[in-house]
């Protein structure tokens, strides 16, 4: 058997630790970042995935390969065969997601079994102990699926068993004290690492009532709109149309990245103020109440207001606001 594997890398601690313990048995370790609209996503970008590989090199001596998984991700986030965590999160099917495409990546990396960083008892939905198993099972790695951080706790892998990974050299971590996973940190010199902090914004309590209003109401989604979701204001107008507000320079630069075909863009035309993408248009009436809205959070408070609005790649015309809906009709639209 090989004396190589591939280690899913979520940038956290525990998965820096779980590739270290096994470098230091003078196994060859590639890291595999996955990527999703939810997670990483800007490492889709060939220079930041680029400059991402070349710090986890120097600061951790770790190889790194990058893999976008959105089209399988998309298909399983809506109906997820083991449920969701406390929000959005289907924290099980995307580690069973992630093992099974690492296993389908081994051969084309000359890898023998795949490792996790995952700690038995750390989380309580995704790393209990008959948890695990059934990622174990569903990804279809038996056998070829070793926790590092807790072998010692778990049982044998086929790379233990086979003489590849010397077991009695591996932690026999539990439980969700990082302690242990600190004092390693300390013992392979390493001391700039994230907190233990989720990244998946599916577990935000914010973005994931945004993230199931929209799967609700738009089955057909996209990603380019899952990434949408994640910046500016939201409103579900009453003819039915998204309309989005960026709320300063940043964002507006982010929504214009993510303009597409059949968007209506408005912004006011004599003063600073947001860009507003009018996405998923239903009545022509929001059209004239998104220019209000647009108004509303423009930086002239003198009205009347002047909005260009344009669909992309089309000829731009004018709404004159003469009337600023109320705060409290503006915030009952907010999703």
């Amino acid at each position: 058997m090989q004396r190589s594997c591939l280690v899913l890398f979520s940038g956290g601690l525990d998965s820096i630790l779980a590739c270290k313990v096994l470098q230091e048995q003078g196994i060859d370790v590639i890291g595999i970042k996955f990527i999703t609209p939810f997670f990483s996503y800007q490492l889709r970008d060939e220079q930041e995935a680029q400059r991402y590989r070349e710090q986890v090199l120097q600061k951790y001596g770790i190889r790194l390969e990058i893999a976008d998984i959105t089209e399988e991700y998309l298909k399983m986030v809506t109906r997820p065969s083991h449920g969701y965590g406390r929000y959005l999160n289907p924290c099980i099917d995307c580690k069973i997601l992630m093992v099974k495409k690492a296993i389908s990546l081994m051969e084309s990396y000359g890898a023998s079994f795949i490792a996790t960083g995952e700690v038995l008892g750390q989380r309580p939905m995704s790393q209990r102990r008959d948890t695990l198993r059934i990622i174990e099972r569903d990804s279809g790695a038996e056998g070829l699926l070793l926790r590092p951080l807790s072998a010692q706790s778990l049982k044998e892998t086929i790379p233990e068993t086979q003489g590849v990974v010397d077991r009695l050299r591996l932690p026999a971590i539990t439980g969700r004290s990082r302690k242990e996973q600190i004092r390693l940190a300390e013992r392979f010199g390493i001391k700039d690492y994230p907190a233990p902090a989720g990244g998946c914004v599916l577990a935000d309590p914010i973005l994931s009532k945004r993230f199931r209003r929209v799967f609700e109401r738009w089955p057909d989604f996209t990603a380019k709109e899952c990434v949408l979701a994640q910046t500016g204001r939201h409103f579900l107008l009453p003819g039915g149309s998204w309309l989005v507000v960026g709320r300063n320079k940043a964002e507006n630069a982010v929504l214009e990245g993510l303009l597409e075909k059949g968007d209506v863009v408005l912004k006011a035309r004599e003063c600073a103020g947001p860009l507003c993408i009018l996405r998923r248009m239903g009545a022509r009436e929001d059209v004239k109440l998104s220019a209000a809205i647009c108004a509303r959070y423009a930086k002239k408070k003198e009205l009347p207001i002047t909005i260009g609005v344009a669909r992309v790649m089309g000829q731009e015309e004018t709404v004159e606001v003469m009337e600023i809906p109320a705060d409290e009709e503006i915030q009952g639209m907010m999703f």
